[in-house]
């Protein structure tokens, strides 16, 4: 039987422990981020969840032990590759993804890395004087010249697709030009909570959108239920209002007598009463003959 490390049977006792006394446990990727900005966002996140790194057999055999407790959560192991750590969390998955997303930062290329999206120039100026820049720029790809005595970019142009690699000397003149098109940052495989698995497909959502979309779901189902006159927890004072300024209205059209309306149809007779009265001419007296006493 081989001899198993005791600092290995402890490291996931550890994991182990981490993935049953937590709500939400994740699988993130922390590939090709340099130390000290993984410490950074360690750092930014650790209000909100833990993470732990450990060579990818150790956290599989963390996810067996776990199962044993959590049900489902072995669902996690065909998450676990590339360089994988573990971040666990009581927020829920939409919470910590927002985290996770928001620890990413846009950096340098270096050369040599795979472009996660087009990397492209727009048309414009550039902060170069004339000389031969222009033909260092054209030499990557970008279209330069010179206009007004300004080195520009002539017309907005896709330098590398999506899935292509970023050539050194292309690197080298995007960040010359303050173009920054690595994205660095943990990137969640999936994350798990009460047996079900969430991926960033589901979870990456505008979330102010997301609440605008439920606000306008919730005063149109008021609306209907209003028209409807349908009577629940949320319903029932605005419509014992409605009612109330129905028959209020009823009332004063009929001149219906109440102790509600008493005071406003007294007021209402008396303002009809001084139209009225200023519409009628006062009866002259001038050129009548005096009665015989």
């Amino acid at each position: 039987m081989a001899h198993v490390a005791a600092w290995k049977h402890g490291e996931v006792t550890e994991i182990t422990s981490l993935m049953t006394h937590h709500k939400v446990i994740g699988i993130i990727d922390i590939g090709g981020i340099p130390a000290p900005q993984l410490q950074q966002m360690r750092k930014g996140i650790r209000t909100k969840a833990q993470i732990r790194s450990a060579k990818n057999t150790l956290i599989l055999k963390a996810l067996d032990e776990a199962e044993k407790q959590v049900n489902g959560i072995s669902a996690l192991k065909n998450e676990v590759n590339g360089q994988a750590a573990v971040i666990a969390t009581d927020v829920n998955p939409f919470a910590l993804f927002k985290e996770i997303k928001a620890t990413r930062k846009n950096a340098p290329a270096k050369g040599g890395e795979t472009a996660s999206h087009d990397i492209e120039v727009h048309a414009g100026d550039t902060p170069f004087k004339p000389g031969p820049i222009v033909g260092e720029l054209q030499k990557v790809g970008i279209p330069a010249a010179i206009s007004e005595g300004k080195v520009v970019i002539k017309s907005d142009k896709v330098l590398v697709e999506a899935g292509q690699k970023i050539s050194r000397e292309l690197a080298q003149m995007l960040s010359r030009l303050d173009i920054f098109p690595i994205e660095l940052g943990l990137n969640l495989h999936a994350a798990f909570e009460n047996g079900s698995i969430y991926r960033p497909d589901v979870l990456d959502i505008d979330m102010d959108r997301f609440i605008g979309q439920l606000r306008t779901a919730s005063f149109t189902a008021l609306n209907l239920s209003m028209e409807a006159g349908w009577a629940n927890p949320q319903t029932i004072r605005p419509l014992l209002t409605k009612a109330y300024r129905g028959a209020y209205t009823l009332a004063m059209e009929k001149n219906i007598y109440t102790k509600e309306t008493m005071q406003a149809l007294l007021a209402k007779a008396h303002t009809t009463m001084l139209s009225v009265s200023s519409q009628v001419k006062p009866v002259s007296t001038e050129g009548e003959k005096p009665k015989p006493t």
